[in-house]
C-alpha cells in the first residue's frame, strides 16, 4: 500500500490517499480528521502510527505505507 499527502489550496484542506500495490485509489481523507473504519484497510490498531507517518509525510511524494 502507498501513501501521499496532498496539499489544499484557499479553502480546500490537505488530503490524503491511500492506494494499493496497483497505485489504484482505496482510500481518500482530510489529513487533520482520522480515518474511520481502518479495519477495512487492513490497518485496525496501528491509528497512532498512521497519525505519526501523516503529521510527518512531505506533501506530494507517494511513499510505500509501512506500519
Amino acid at each position: 500500500m502507498y501513501i501521499i499527502k496532498v496539499k489544499g489550496k484557499a479553502k480546500i484542506p490537505d488530503y490524503i490517499q491511500l492506494r494499493d500495490d496497483n497505485f489504484v485509489l482505496v482510500a481518500y481523507f482530510r489529513a487533520d480528521r482520522p480515518l474511520k473504519k481502518l479495519e477495512k484497510y487492513g490497518l485496525e490498531g496501528k491509528e497512532e502510527a498512521l497519525k505519526a507517518i501523516i503529521e510527518a509525510l512531505p506533501f506530494g511524494k507517494l511513499q510505500p505505507l509501512n506500519l
